[in-house]
């Protein structure tokens, strides 16, 4: 017969096995109640662009639970969402370039991410026009509200991206500031951390300042003393930024973006991803 203490040791030997196992295969982010994470398919698009059924297929392999579209390597809608299932992953968001929201060529993004699955419109970038005073930000956060408004029948969202100009001050505010304080809840706060620390923007502060507004945040590693930094080994307070995210941020996604050229962009994400296990986020 086995021993009490043989029986609890052989208990938390398979317990262990079952928790990585469902973190390795994509199953237990949300039978946990962790917000599953994904990976910024811009992290290995140099990869994607010569393989992208390997990579799919590599990076389902790693544990990731979706994947974000920043391009679409020349396959059609339908032939991606066979893809993502094949693979047990699911779209959690497009970087779709503001051009594609407007006019007649709203209806057929609409559609095309309809196919995929996917509920995150996501603008990564603005043309100058539109960023360049403060009052340019105000009307961009109006056509924002009213692109919010014409998508939400499907069921869907449009938001923003940010990179380090949004929290440099213009015309006595912060970018950051006038957009979203413009904004419908609605529409989407994608926080890029990496992007926002590199233009002095604090995450702690913006994710706090925007309650339920970060749907899907942009984990990035940041550090001045280690550029090459995966998640832990860098200067960013994740427990904080995940606190935040988890009890009053909305965050609905975690999405890894990870760039580095000079190192081999596949490894490196599966780093950041076994980093976040070892963080308890897996």
């Amino acid at each position: 017969m086995m021993t009490r203490r043989e029986f609890l040791k052989q208990s938390a030997v398979g317990a262990a096995a079952v928790w990585s196992a469902g973190c390795a295969t994509g199953s237990g982010g949300a039978a946990s109640g962790k917000i599953p994470i994904a990976l910024q398919l811009y992290s290995v698009r140099k990869e994607a662009a010569k393989d992208l059924e390997g990579v799919i297929a590599a990076v389902a392999k790693m544990g990731y639970k979706g994947v974000e579209f920043a391009g679409y390597h020349n396959r059609d809608a339908k032939t991606l969402r066979k893809l993502l299932d094949d693979n047990g992953l699911k779209c959690c968001g497009t970087h779709t370039g503001l051009p594609t929201l407007l006019g007649d060529k709203l209806k057929e993004t609409v559609e095309f991410n309809q196919t995929l699955g996917n509920r995150f419109l996501i603008v990564p970038g603005l043309p100058k026009e539109r960023i360049v005073s403060r009052q340019a930000w105000q009307e961009t956060a109006k056509l924002f509200n009213e692109l919010a408004d014409k998508v939400a029948p499907q069921g869907m969202r449009v938001g923003y991206h940010n990179h380090t100009i949004e929290f440099k001050p213009l015309d006595g505010e912060m970018p950051w500031d006038t957009f979203f304080g413009n904004t419908k809840k609605a529409v989407i706060m994608q926080f890029d951390t990496g992007n926002a620390m590199l233009g002095g923007g604090d995450p702690v502060t913006f994710l706090k300042k925007y309650p339920g507004r970060a749907a899907s945040v942009h984990c990035k590693p940041f550090s001045n003393a280690k550029p090459d930094a995966v998640f832990g080994d860098d200067e960013l307070p994740w427990k904080e930024i995940f606190h935040i995210c988890e009890t009053i941020g909305g965050t609905e996604w975690y999405i890894v973006e990870y760039e580095r050229p000079n190192q081999p962009a596949l490894e490196c994400v599966e780093k950041c991803l076994q980093a976040l296990k070892q963080m308890g986020k897996c």
